[in-house]
């Protein structure tokens, strides 16, 4: 049993520019607004306290997770055993050198886009609307609309289970389809250089506008998701499986198959973790019964059963 005054006494030994707090809740920090308390909740306020912390971890035995903005995560009702490591605002900034943009882990892809546009390069368009950090989009090879992470980032800066820096190119990151190097080493991205183009500031910005458009007429974004829930299965579209499947705007509780998207599980009011499993769980039984088709859920389900 984890003494959760303790833990957080050694943490706050180390954080100073950060944060470190016990039994906070989960639902705070995930775009799905669910899931219970954390026993040490620890925000490092810069790259060195987050190694800190990752060496602390390891020299005194210790679980953890490490998330970003949490736009990718289930978190059971009963929370968190454990520490959670959150790389947010305060791993946040974003520089440009020529056609080169370099950008911490905790800076949202929204954010990065933008400087982009700022400095009239192109190449991180299709990235403008996904809602996540860049390091979770690093660690799963975020895309949209035709392009991934793995066509603009040149380099990456990680730390390793042991809390070192380490440094890979393109080529060493077996970038695949939502899996990269990140995730199978569980390493934790701190910074990416991106290489882009220079291009027409007015050019760059309609085409960031015209998929903010496709995002809003297609997608739920008036509620609360993890975006879409289901890998791509090869040949097939995961959301039109399930409409397919007669499953749009199908709710369990107050998680429902979005009847905008089915890709989408939306949290339509007050949603719990296993009202979103259980209609994970029906969605994929009713397709594969239906197709033979099993969908993989793209979305990370965790915390205490």
């Amino acid at each position: 049993m984890l003494d959760k005054n303790h833990v957080y006494r050694m943490f706050k030994n180390i954080i100073e520019r950060g944060t470190v707090l016990t039994d906070e809740p989960m639902s705070k920090h995930t775009s799905f607004k669910i899931g219970g308390p954390v026993d040490v909740f620890v925000i490092p306020g810069t790259v060195q306290e987050l190694a800190s912390s990752i060496k602390l971890c390891k020299d005194e035995g210790l679980g953890y997770f490490v998330m970003g903005n949490g736009s990718n995560l289930v978190i059971r009702d009963k929370g968190m055993r454990g520490i959670v490591i959150k790389i947010s605002e305060s791993m946040s900034n974003v520089e440009v050198k020529g056609t080169k943009l370099i950008a911490e882990a905790g800076a949202l892809l929204s954010v990065v886009s933008k400087v982009a546009l700022r400095n009239s390069l192109t190449g991180l368009e299709f990235a403008s609307g996904i809602p996540g950090s860049l390091g979770g989009a690093i660690a799963m090879n975020a895309g949209a609309y035709g392009g991934e992470m793995k066509d603009v980032v040149a380099k990456v800066m990680c730390l390793d289970t042991d809390g070192n820096f380490v440094e890979y190119e393109n080529a060493d990151m077996n970038f695949g389809y939502r899996q990269s190097r990140v995730q199978n080493e569980n390493l934790i991205v701190v910074q990416a250089e991106m290489d882009l183009k220079e291009g027409s500031y007015e050019d760059i910005k309609a085409y960031m506008n015209e998929l903010t458009e496709k995002r809003t007429s297609k997608q739920p974004l008036n509620l609360p998701s993890a975006g879409s829930v289901f890998r791509r299965p090869e040949g097939y579209f995961a959301g039109k499986l399930i409409e397919d499947a007669g499953l749009k705007g199908i709710r369990l509780g107050d998680a429902q198959v979005s009847d905008k998207h089915s890709g989408f599980i939306v949290n339509a009011g007050n949603a719990t973790s296993d009202d979103v499993i259980n209609l994970i769980r029906v969605v994929q039984k009713t397709v594969s019964d239906k197709f033979g088709v099993k969908l993989e859920t793209e979305v990370k389900i965790m915390g205490e059963e």
